[in-house]
């Protein structure tokens, strides 16, 4: 029954989703897709994506997410950049060593820190813990995806599994749906990446 009851408020939640929130999963769904293929115009897409979530993230007071976004703004403008006037010479993808582990627990904890302090002492948000640790790991995740370490899925995946029940506690089902697909592809990517690394090591 509980289930049910569960499955009927997700369906009038769905119906009640605010334009804003549909429009920002359907160009962060073509974005994925043009970025699979390896198209420049993923960035575009993704821009229009993340400023639509930016508005919808600050209405729900989720606003460490709002600095989140704004690192992949800034990530995108420089991966236009970077796709148009720079060659591209990939990384290996490695393990991280204890220093960059080190790095790791240092953005995840500094991250926490600055975020928690400034969501409780500066903003209205109503679940500062929640907020700050999603985005410090997430930060994390992708500073080890920059590097190319196989690891970064797990941080990235830390940062999923708590912002799915954050989300669908800010009744925001679509975003709660697409990090649940974004959780998913995560764990395919470190098998593939794993894959990746040892077909290297044995050539």
């Amino acid at each position: 029954m509980f289930f049910f009851d569960f499955l009927d408020n997700i369906l009038s939640a769905f119906h009640d989703t605010s334009w804003l929130e549909l429009s920002a999963v359907a160009f962060g769904v073509i974005q994925v897709f043009l970025s699979k293929a390896n198209k420049l115009s993923n960035y575009y897409f993704g821009i229009i994506s993340i400023l639509l979530t930016i508005s919808v993230y600050f209405d729900a007071r989720l606003y460490a997410e709002i600095l989140l976004n704004l690192y992949y703004l800034a990530m995108s403008i420089y991966g236009i950049w970077y796709w148009k006037f720079k060659s591209y010479q990939e990384t290996p993808i490695t393990n991280c060593t204890k220093r960059e582990w080190g790095i790791v627990i240092a953005i995840v904890l500094g991250g926490y820190i600055f975020l928690y302090s400034s969501l409780v002492n500066f903003t209205d948000s109503d679940v500062p813990f929640l907020d700050a640790i999603v985005s410090s790991t997430a930060w994390a995740g992708m500073w080890l995806l920059a590097k190319r370490k196989i690891e970064n899925w797990i941080l990235l995946n830390i940062s999923n599994i708590i912002a799915i029940p954050l989300l669908f506690h800010k009744n925001l089902y679509l975003f709660a749906c697409l990090t649940i697909v974004l959780f998913i592809v995560a764990i395919f990517g470190y098998l593939k990446w794993k894959s990746i690394k040892s077909s290297t090591v044995f050539s």
